[in-house]
Order: structure tokens, then sequence, then C-alpha cells
């Protein structure tokens, strides 16, 4: 019960990488509110879980909704630990081709969405002198696949915006971490391999040095242990939970 009585917001969370990190959390004692867009998914997972997991539609692009997010939160209590994980990805496709519009999406999900919820949770953070975000990036920051660069860039932002997070936090008790996920058993897979074919799925796990690719418990059990006090001294890390993909 590493979170006991803690709690946390993890967007995106009705899935994948997300609805592994809710699993987690609710697991170790938190209270999770579930913030994600499809309202029938973020529904049947607290629905799952019990009165520990509480489901909130959010679009974390809009301002608006982030704030209202922000507001159901709070009659749970003060929030302890954020977690950044709504993101969306594109087709392989040369770089120059993808359309704008596509583009525009990468950058407000992935990019903005951790601008707007640091702007609603931060302030409070601060002066509670505690808190834990943690903001779920990727291998393409660290190691890029060619024809995914949008994706990529997107990924290396939130690596950099995660240590600026950290270094100006700091002195408030607040730390920010992220996670590395290499290519994983969620929806978004299929994106970024263009195709999910067994030849396809093979020639990606031959980057991948144990052999398989992560599950959303892998990245469950490292974030649990990136948002809980048995990591007070770590701040600013981005773990690499890639299987050795990036060595």
């Amino acid at each position: 019960m590493r979170l006991q009585d803690q709690i946390a917001i993890v967007t995106g969370g009705a899935s994948g990488i997300g609805a592994g990190i809710v699993r987690r959390f609710v697991a170790e004692g938190a209270r999770v509110v579930i913030a994600d867009r499809d309202a029938p998914a973020a529904a049947a997972l607290a629905a799952e879980l019990g009165p520990a997991a509480r489901a909130v539609v959010a679009d974390v692009t809009s301002a608006d909704s982030v704030a209202a997010l922000a507001a159901a939160a709070a009659a749970l209590g003060p929030l302890d630990i954020l977690v950044n994980n709504a993101g969306v990805g594109h087709r392989p496709q040369p770089l120059e081709e993808l359309p704008e519009a596509e583009f525009e999406r990468v950058l407000a999900v992935n990019v903005r969405s951790i601008y707007l919820t640091a702007r609603a949770f931060v302030p409070a953070m601060k002066a509670r002198r505690r808190g834990a975000i943690l903001n779920i990036a990727s291998t393409a920051g660290v190691s890029p696949r060619p024809r995914l660069t949008w994706y990529n860039a997107s990924k290396g932002w939130v690596i950099t915006a995660t240590r600026s997070m950290a270094v100006e936090l700091a002195p408030f008790g607040v730390r920010v971490n992220a996670l590395n996920p290499v290519a994983s058993e969620t929806p978004l897979l299929a994106t970024f391999m263009g195709e999910d074919t067994p030849e396809v799925r093979a020639r990606f796990l031959a980057t991948i040095p144990l052999g398989r690719f992560a599950t959303p418990a892998d990245m469950g059990h490292a974030a649990t242990y990136l948002c809980s006090d048995e990591a007070s001294m770590v701040t600013g890390v981005a773990l690499e939970v890639d299987g050795g993909r990036c060595i």
C-alpha cells in the first residue's frame, strides 16, 4: 500500500498505459480520478475498481475542461499525484507529408496538455510543498524511429519539460519525473507500426533486447515507484522502461 490515502489523477486513464497505472495505483491504496474523453470506458474502469476510482470526462487539450477536471478532483481533497498520460501518435510517413491538422493534434495532446495541467495543479502543490508529477514520454524522444518525426519531437519536448519542471519545482518539494515506454501492447501500437502483422511485429521486437513489447502493467509498476515516497530523492528522471531498446 505504497500510495495509501493519496489522491491521484491519471489523464487518458481509461485504456492502455493509463489504465495500467490506474489499476496499480488503486491496488497500492490511492484514490484515483480517471480523466478521459472516452466516458463509457472511464466509467467501466471506475465500476470495475470500485469506490477508490472515479471517472471524470475531460479533454486535456482544453483549458476549460482541465479547469473542470481540477474542480472535480478537488472534491476528493488536495492532489498528491498527477500523471500526464494522455497521448496520441501518427502513422509512419515522410515528415513532410503529415497533414497540418494531424500535426496540431499531436502537439495539442502530447504537449499543450502538460502546460494546461501544470497551470491548473502546480500552484496548489507548491502551496502544500509536496506533490509528484509523472509525464509519460517515450523511447521515441531518446532513440527516434524514422517516419515518426513529429511524434518523436513531441516526446522529446516532454522529456525536456520534465527536467525543467523538476529543477524549478524542487525548492517547493514537488518532484517531476517521466517514463519512456517502448512500444507497448496498447491500442496505439498499430498506429506506430503502420499495420499490425506478424512480420511488422517481428521487426519491432528485433529492436528490443528482452524480446517482448511492454505492457500497461509494466508501466503501472514503474509509475508507482516514481510517485511513491520510495522515490523521494528522485526527480528530473526520464526512466526508460524499454527492455533494453535504448542501450
